[in-house]
């Protein structure tokens, strides 16, 4: 008998494992390949510091965790992850040594320490003394004294042999930190055709003599290590604290909260390592991966261009939509019929245009908006404040707990608040993740509304890799009830009722069952059946559950499923008629959308929920129904050409093997298939 559950730790590790192959496949150009590298290794940072980390607590408690992880107790996934990531990062090394290689053949030469050229020297001796030095932090380790070592950051641990005793045993250590702030690949001067690179570590490695010039050393040698934390807040403490005083307390104990993960050079001496072992206290439980010389390798997703375009992808340059022209007065389109943006198809520019009219409109009285992430110089956050001192009622609800932004969020925060905005945090116990924005404009002396809902966050540096859709409208059937969702966050203890929005938490489940069951019946019917969802994730049992018994029911599924997947396809009997399938490729595919097929009248619904426990009961997310029919058929129309792709797309099913579709022609890369779509769309109204 088989589980009819994937652990979705393993699910995600087989995601991460489909970053890899990006990195490792040689018809992706080799900068991107090498970017991949950084992506993978960002995606472990988070899985250790938030599902690592919570399966450890599980486990150090007095249960075994069996029931929500799956059917597998705790300390077992523990060792079992361990040993997959292990895996993983030895096949890393591996595929960044053969970039390094095809890197060589492309005139790109990383160099160490121990290979500068003396046409470079000066360079570096100038750049250390001027760029790293006064950046370095530096600590000399002590036996007796217990150090801290902030969270995920990579340190170079030193080790010296002194030369004043004579058995030449004595070993002083040291760490140094390398920080964020500092550029970790340093462009060399080119010498003839060839561009010479080096990691901030070896000219930090080149300088040890200036740096521990006041030891009498033999030797000395320096290896990397990185460590890992717990990233979950603390929200509890004192009650007198502000609700932003406890994010921001909470954010700097996370960097020294208990470790999880230490990632090490593996030629680092024995006595090296133990001694870091013990000062970190990471024998129990905590997970320990040999690697290669260099770690952090998250800052290879910045890797540089190096004026480079024929080892990037070809640039795509956005897409405008017909009827919406960035040079004349969108809200005016808008009045008349709804459009959709799909980025990084189509522009974000206009999303930031809507904002700045009604920032400007002296009709426009009211702007409501949710904020989850933002980007650090934020078009947005300059919008509201515009708007709001020119006389309207702006109100933000921004999440402060969206995970890694806290800081970000707060400081936005602070500049909304300074700029005369109403800025609530929302519901205890409750992120908010709805995408939503509703403005009331008055005409003819009554309210009318205008707004929009997307999948994706309002950010303008994510909008270029992200896909997602964000529908603009004004139904005033639709922005009504997003206005009933601003008036539960703001009340929450007041439930509402909506006949259009499906809105966890206390919708969702129960509106998405209904559809399915409708599916259901009309199947038992003999009528036109079917489901295609496009997720980041499925992992919630209930939902899985209800899918495989529509496919018992005859009800054909089709998902497509970037992340973590617990559901089981393809199994005879029990869920043979439902497929999977995860794309990954150049962009980083984000939207998610539901379409029913409804005796062929389909209903199709844009959302910012996933299909996981924590989107359905324990988040507030909007799901909105498309009704125009050009764009429904639109959001049809890409739902089919992602599912025929045959270069990006894996087949996800028991076996865990992440096997790609096998090239059938036409060949179909929906990345790029899905760009000519709207381009297509674009030119046929042009012309």
């Amino acid at each position: 008998m088989f589980n009819r559950f994937i652990n979705r730790e393993h699910s995600w590790l087989d995601f991460n494992e489909r970053v890899l192959q990006e990195a490792e496949n040689e018809t992706v150009p080799i900068i991107e390949r090498l970017r991949f590298i950084g992506i993978f290794s960002n995606n472990l940072d988070e899985f250790f510091k938030v599902r690592y980390a919570t399966i450890k607590k599980i486990a150090q408690s007095s249960k075994t965790g069996k029931r929500v992880l799956g059917g597998t107790e705790a300390t077992k996934l523990l060792e079992e992850i361990t040993l997959r990531v292990i895996k993983l990062q030895s096949k890393s090394n591996k595929i960044l040594d053969l970039i390094e290689l095809g890197l060589n053949k492309k005139n790109i030469h990383f160099i160490n320490e121990k290979q500068v050229l003396p046409e470079h020297i000066e360079f570096l001796n100038e750049y250390f003394i001027s760029k790293i030095s006064p950046a370095l932090v530096t600590v000399i380790l002590n036996k007796q004294i217990q150090q801290d070592f902030t969270d995920n950051s990579a340190f170079l641990v030193v080790k010296m042999k002194l030369k004043k005793y004579d058995d030449n045993k004595k070993n002083e250590y040291a760490l140094i930190e390398i920080l964020n702030d500092l550029d970790r690949f340093i462009v060399l001067p080119k010498i003839s055709d060839i561009q010479y690179v080096m990691l901030v570590d070896d000219i930090i490695r080149y300088n040890f003599n200036k740096i521990f010039s006041f030891f009498n050393y033999n030797s000395i040698e320096g290896h990397m290590i990185k460590i890992t934390r717990d990233a979950e807040l603390d929200l509890e403490g004192h009650a007198s604290k502000s609700y932003i005083g406890k994010i921001m307390e909470s954010v700097e104990d996370r960097l020294f909260n208990d470790p999880v993960r230490m990632v090490y050079d593996s030629s680092i001496a024995k006595d090296t390592l133990k001694f870091m072992i013990n000062k970190l206290d990471l024998n129990e439980n905590g997970s320990i991966i040999p690697g290669g010389r260099y770690h952090h390798r998250r800052d290879y997703m910045k890797f540089p261009s190096l004026d480079r375009e024929d080892l990037l992808y070809p640039r795509l340059e956005p897409l405008t939509i017909p009827g919406l022209d960035l040079s004349l007065n969108i809200i005016d389109a808008i009045s008349k019929k709804d459009y959709m943006i799909n980025t990084p198809y189509h522009t974000f520019s206009y999303l930031i245009k809507f904002l700045r009219e009604a920032a400007l409109d002296p009709k426009v009285k009211k702007i409501k908006i949710t904020i989850y992430r933002l980007s650090k110089s934020s078009q947005i956050v300059s919008a509201l404040v515009n708007a709001a001192k020119n006389g309207k009622k702006v109100l933000v609800q921004i999440e402060l707990q969206a995970r890694f932004d806290e800081e970000n969020n707060i400081e936005s925060a602070t500049k909304l608040e300074k700029g005369g905005v109403n800025v609530i945090f929302g519901i205890p116990g409750l992120k908010v993740h709805s995408k939503i924005c509703v403005i009331e404009r008055e005409e003819n002396n009554k309210v009318k509304r205008y707004g929009f809902i997307s999948t994706g966050n309002f950010n303008e540096e994510t909008a270029k890799v992200y896909t997602d859709h964000t529908l603009f409208t004004s139904n005033n059937k639709i922005l009504k009830e997003v206005n009933k969702v601003f008036n539960f966050i703001q009340i929450n203890y007041k439930l509402k009722k909506y006949n259009h929005l499906i809105v966890s938490p206390h919708y969702t489940n129960n509106s998405i069952f209904r559809l399915i069951d409708n599916e259901i019946f009309l199947s038992k019917k003999g009528k036109k059946t079917g489901i295609k969802m496009k997720v980041n994730s499925i992992s919630d049992y209930k939902m899985i559950d209800k899918l495989y018994e529509a496919s018992q029911s005859g009800v054909k599924i089709q998902l497509i499923v970037r992340g973590i997947c617990s559901l089981v396809p393809g199994i005879k009997g029990f869920s043979d008629n439902i497929e999977v399938i995860s794309i990954i490729d150049r962009f980083l595919e984000h939207s998610r959308i539901m379409i029913f097929q409804n005796n062929n009248d389909p209903k199709v619904y844009i959302s910012s929920a996933d299909l996981m426990t924590r989107n359905i009961h324990e988040r507030v997310e909007v799901a909105c129904p498309i009704y125009d029919n050009k764009i429904k058929n639109q959001i049809i129309d890409t739902f089919s050409i992602s599912w025929s792709d045959n270069i990006k797309s894996r087949i996800i099913n028991l076996s865990r093997k992440n096997i790609f579709k096998k090239n059938k022609k036409p060949i179909i890369r929906s990345q790029t298939a899905i760009y000519d779509y709207f381009k297509s769309i674009m030119d046929k109204n042009e012309n």
